[in-house]
């Protein structure tokens, strides 16, 4: 068993089984992948693919049961390779960061700012995406951090930490008659066209819940992935905004104010999640520590990889 067989038994299986992708993929032929698959069945001595004629189906049990044995092999392998990167260069490489847009856009700025100034040689790559990619992107190990509020926590494969708690907001334009009120009901709000967040960001669905248990129906006129263009709409008065009070800035939203809605909307909370067993460069701790400085690397370690803090109070 090598290492390229192991490559094709995981692309086979992300690329629905087709194996002219999986070629293109690993840089061989539809052919190479078939002899490397057949080669690994006979050395084993079991099929580890459901078949018709040539074409791949899925995976038999002693398949399914091999694939969770690559992961496992093809990530270590990868902690091998960071782990002498480590030693032998300690302050270069690249640290791969995924975040909603709201954290890349309002909670990362500062972060990202100290971490170049103290890691000038550490190529820093910040992908945007959603709660769910950003965990597939964890779990692929595509990614070293990722930065959420929803699907990070509670996920047995990651590590996720607080990182800091917030609480939604109204935005209205100068002059809307709901800055009359020192604090808005819901049934106020619920007489306004709603612009917000799409469904599974930034805590949409706490705001959902909201209403739902006070048995409104909110009239959402519009959806949005960032507090930009929610913003943007509010200002030309299609609608009351709901978003993330992080996202608000008095300077920048001249034209709009904020009202507060602690006493209407849930606390969220936004997390740092890693996988577990992932091997991370030290530039990486130091990472989650300016985001968060409880979290330093004894205490992200003991959670993430709790037998290597066992073995080294041996």
């Amino acid at each position: 068993m090598n290492f390229q067989q192991l490559r094709i038994i995981r692309e086979t299986v992300r690329r629905n089984f087709n194996l002219t992708e999986v070629g293109n993929a690993l840089f061989t032929s539809q052919s190479g992948v078939s002899k490397h698959i057949k080669d690994l069945e006979d050395e084993l001595g079991v099929e580890l693919f459901v078949r018709k004629g040539k074409r791949l189906l899925g995976l038999t049990d002693p398949g399914k049961d091999l694939l969770v044995l690559v992961e496992r092999m093809l990530h270590d392998a990868r902690n091998i390779k960071t782990l002498a990167e480590q030693y032998s260069q300690r302050d270069v490489g690249q640290l791969t960061v995924a975040a909603t847009h709201t954290q890349a856009r309002y909670a990362l700025p500062r972060v990202i700012a100290e971490f170049k100034k103290a890691f000038l040689r550490v190529h820093l790559k910040l992908h945007q995406g959603s709660p769910q990619e950003i965990v597939d992107l964890l779990l692929e190990g595509e990614a070293d951090i990722g930065i959420a509020t929803e699907a990070v926590a509670g996920h047995p494969e990651l590590a996720a930490f607080d990182f800091y708690h917030w609480h939604h907001a109204l935005v209205v334009p100068a002059g809307h008659a709901l800055l009359t009120a020192a604090r808005p009901s819901l049934e106020a709000i619920a007489e306004y066209p709603v612009i917000t967040y799409h469904e599974g960001f930034t805590g949409r669905a706490g705001i959902d819940r909201v209403f739902a248990e006070a048995g409104l129906v909110p009239d959402v006129v519009m959806s949005a992935l960032d507090a930009d263009v929610i913003k943007t709409y509010v200002e030309l008065e299609l609608g009351i905004g709901i978003v993330a009070s992080m996202a608000f800035h008095p300077k920048r939203d001249e034209g709009l104010v904020m009202i507060d809605c602690q006493h209407l909307f849930p606390l969220n909370t936004t997390h740092i999640a890693i996988r577990r067993g992932h091997y991370l460069r030290g530039f990486a701790y130091r990472f989650i520590e300016l985001c968060a400085p409880a979290l330093n690397e004894a205490r992200v370690r003991a959670v993430s990889d709790p037998g290597a803090r066992r073995e080294e109070d041996l």
